[in-house]
């Protein structure tokens, strides 16, 4: 029989902590397999994550009984063991918008929205300083649309629009002088 080599202090986990650190692995993997298909696509693109891991996750939205989930599930967070979940948790509270970051920019697209509104020159010289491949006219156009959407108590669907528009922009995701 092998003699087993003594462990410092500083090197030994404890049973306990190693079952809490493989229970924290699955859990994080639950989140993973309870985000809506698009979104862990998006999730997929931004973390690198092994092909087996990243099949695993979507083979799960693909089952349909309870059982077979929660034995794809174990696998998921054995899978899980050899990867670092701090990207992992930050690129998924990105994606749920939990992230300081995240919240930040909304605040600041809801409010560069509402000077638009209010004072239209203001707002949109703002726009293209930050955005000079931004479409102003088409910006101008939404928030006329807007305005008459509130005065007739209509749904805000350009209201929306401008929003949608100034994340695209803020992304990058816009095309020069085509937003929408």
């Amino acid at each position: 029989m092998e003699e087993l080599e003594p462990l410092d202090d500083d090197q030994y986990v404890s049973k306990t902590k190693r079952k809490q650190a493989m229970q924290a692995m699955q859990d994080l993997g639950q989140e993973l397999v309870e985000l809506p298909p698009d979104r862990l696509k998006r999730l997929l693109e931004k973390v690198e994550l092994s092909e087996t891991l990243a099949n695993a996750l979507r083979e799960y939205q693909r089952l349909p009984k309870r059982e077979a989930q929660r034995r794809q599930l174990q696998y998921i967070g054995k899978l899980m063991r050899d990867v670092d979940p701090e990207p992992i948790q930050a690129a998924l509270d990105v994606v749920n918008g939990a992230s300081a970051a995240e919240n930040a920019k909304l605040h600041r697209r809801e409010r560069l929205r509402t000077l638009l509104l209010e004072n239209e020159a203001l707002a949109l010289a703002d726009i293209a300083a930050q955005w000079p491949q931004a479409d102003l006219t088409h910006l101008r156009q939404l928030r006329r649309s807007a305005l008459k959407e509130q005065e007739q108590n209509k749904p805000p669907k350009s209201f929306r629009a401008i929003f949608q528009l100034l994340k695209e922009l803020e992304d990058g995701t816009a095309a020069p002088g085509e937003e929408a």
